[in-house]
């Protein structure tokens, strides 16, 4: 199934969404990088009409310096829903875009159905602490992405799935720039992110790798306690990259969703 590209100006900001299937629309957020692309999202695109936003400043779309901090992306991504033209689509998100879709739901549920959220970022719990990005060197990353690293190592220089090198150094630079314009407020998370789930009205169901090294899944059990209508999916043997790990993760995704 061909994902169909569509470019948005977005207040001033070229904004590329890639599309695809038919049906109830998703609107799905991608994490602190690009470099596991979006394959995933075919078996979802069988049921539903997909649309993967590369936020500012990655992927296709272009930067956007001015942006400071996570919530001008969640006006950024308000403002693009309304530019698609697409009425209370379901809202999907893995690692900071869980964070994202997390905060969208928190302010303006009502525009939305059902949210998904895989080993979402955001939260920063010192009792179960995330990865320190920081401390990991690039050879030691793909063991944080997934359980099975060959699955990882896919995405990464000499791996099937890698744009030439050149290209895959030049995207991580870009997305490193963009990267740190949301974090430099806040950092991986917001302070007050805890308190504000409780306002989420969303029928929720929260994804997490058991194995998952980049944020435990110890942290699962704080979102359900804190989200009135959150149930929760522990997959087992994989790690952060659950859906590339088990695709059996995005049907059942797609059966929450279609539910």
């Amino acid at each position: 199934m061909d994902f169909e590209t569509i470019t948005l100006d977005i207040d001033g900001v070229r904004t590329v969404v890639k599309a695809s299937g038919k049906g109830p629309a998703v609107l799905a957020l991608h994490g602190a990088a690009t470099l596991e692309g979006y394959d995933w999202a075919r078996e979802l695109a069988e049921r539903f009409r997909v649309y993967l936003p590369f936020h500012p400043g990655f992927g296709e779309s272009d930067p956007a310096p001015h942006l400071n901090g996570m919530q001008d992306l969640i006006v950024h991504n308000l403002r693009l829903v309304a530019a698609l033209g697409i009425d209370r689509p379901h809202l999907v998100g893995h690692s900071m875009g869980g964070w994202m879709a997390a905060e969208m739901a928190a302010v303006a549920g009502e525009r939305f159905g059902r949210l998904v959220l895989n080993a979402p970022a955001g939260l920063n719990h010192p009792d179960h602490p995330g990865a320190d990005l920081a401390t990991i060197g690039p050879e030691a990353l793909p063991g944080y992405l997934a359980h099975n690293v060959d699955v990882a190592l896919r995405y990464f220089p000499g791996g099937s799935h890698c744009p030439p090198l050149e290209e895959f150094l030049a995207a991580r630079g870009k997305e490193g720039e963009a990267l740190q314009s949301i974090l430099k407020v806040h950092g991986m998370g917001h302070p007050n992110l805890g308190r504000w789930l409780s306002r989420i009205p969303n029928e929720t169901l929260v994804v997490w790798g058991e194995e998952d090294r980049m944020l435990p899944a110890s942290q699962a059990p704080l979102w359900v306690e804190r989200i009135p209508n959150a149930r929760l999916l522990i997959i087992r043997g994989v790690g952060h990259f659950a859906m590339q790990e088990a695709p059996a993760t995005v049907t059942a995704i797609g059966d929450f969703l279609a539910a």
